[in-house]
């Protein structure tokens, strides 16, 4: 019998593809398995708050561009909704790696997924999700949970080397934030004593592209323009577009956003021991903003920088997984309320 208390789901259609809805008293969790697994809806019912930015294209089904998989922009890009995206194994510019051409953020965010329902009682939900990626030999899986009574959405992910040939990839969770939760002056929190190594133009030891004198102590680094940024609050619309890497973390990693309401963010910073932060306030009036998105991403990330795997394996921070292995990953999306 369907339930309308505690923990429940529904499987449902949205533009033509099979989306699956967890929900309790307090969250309402959507994921599109048809459009790479996203999440494209994480809802706090008593404010009516959702905390997924959604871009102004929409949701756009994959099967729309499966035969463009070899360009370089139009798999993510031309179909990105916002959301929260799985990104593997290929994080930020396209990138060549041992003859494979790999897109940008390639390839699992644009691919369907298949799943099943593993856990559907009164006290807790649950959906795994498994998706094989076509250039790489690699097989993903994650299950996304959520118990009765919380606030909580939690993910255990898997990628496997599916052959006999050592591999690396980069794994990351594409989260950002935006309207009507996202505004000026909302805080961004971070544990005491991480790093922040500015994106620039210029190499520094190891491949790694960093600002002179970096990396800075959170939450202030050097302004491009002179002066110094506060990375803990949100600016105003229309400040300058910007990247930078947050790391030393340890063992866990987490980040609270917030303004009256917010998101704590929990991760396995032994993975994922980078965390990239990216905002796109209003500035960027070309192609794909069109100075539509006052956005802030906030994604835990295996490697950097933004220039692909190839530039990861060269500077060391790629993710590494020998043959037949298997790494596993735990994450955890709590509302503040």
């Amino acid at each position: 019998m369907r339930r309308n208390w505690g923990a429940r789901l529904r499987e449902i259609v949205l533009d033509g593809m099979r989306a699956v809805v967890l929900e309790n008293e307090r969250v309402r969790v959507t994921v599109v398995p048809g459009k790479g697994g996203d999440v494209v809806e994480l809802l706090h019912k008593p404010t009516d708050t959702d905390f997924v930015w959604l871009a102004p294209q929409g949701l756009r089904n994959p099967r729309d561009h499966l035969q463009g998989a070899a360009d370089d922009v139009a798999p993510f890009v031309d179909h990105y909704e916002g959301g929260w995206q799985e990104v593997f194994p290929n994080g930020g510019a396209p990138s060549e790696y041992q003859g494979a051409r790999l897109a940008q953020h390639g390839e699992v965010a644009g691919l369907p997924w298949s799943y099943e329902i593993v856990a559907d009682r009164e006290d807790e939900v649950a959906v795994r999700l498994a998706v094989r990626t076509r250039r790489l030999p690699y097989r993903l899986e994650k299950v996304l949970r959520l118990r009765s009574g919380t606030a909580a959405l939690e993910v255990e992910g898997a990628a496997t080397n599916d052959s006999p040939v050592p591999l690396h990839a980069m794994w990351g969770q594409h989260i950002v934030y935006g309207r009507p939760f996202l505004r000026p002056g909302a805080r961004i929190r971070l544990p005491e004593g991480v790093r922040v190594i500015p994106h620039a133009s210029a190499i520094g030891p190891g491949g790694r592209r960093v600002r002179a004198g970096g990396p800075w102590e959170w939450p202030l680094v050097p302004a491009d323009a002179g002066g110094v940024t506060d990375l803990s609050m949100v600016q105003e619309p229309g400040s300058p577009s910007d990247i930078v890497y947050v790391t030393g973390f340890g063992d866990t990693g987490w980040y609270e956003i917030s303004e009256n309401i917010g998101m704590r963010v929990e991760w396995d910073a032994t993975l994922l021991p980078y965390l990239w932060m990216w905002q796109e306030l209003g500035a960027s009036t070309g192609y794909p903003w069109w100075g539509r998105a006052y956005t802030v991403g906030l994604e835990p990330f295996s490697s950097l920088p933004t220039d692909g795997l190839a530039a990861a394996v060269a500077n060391g921070t790629a993710l590494a997984l020998g043959p037949h292995e298997t790494k596993r990953l735990w994450m955890r999306a709590d509302v503040l309320a």
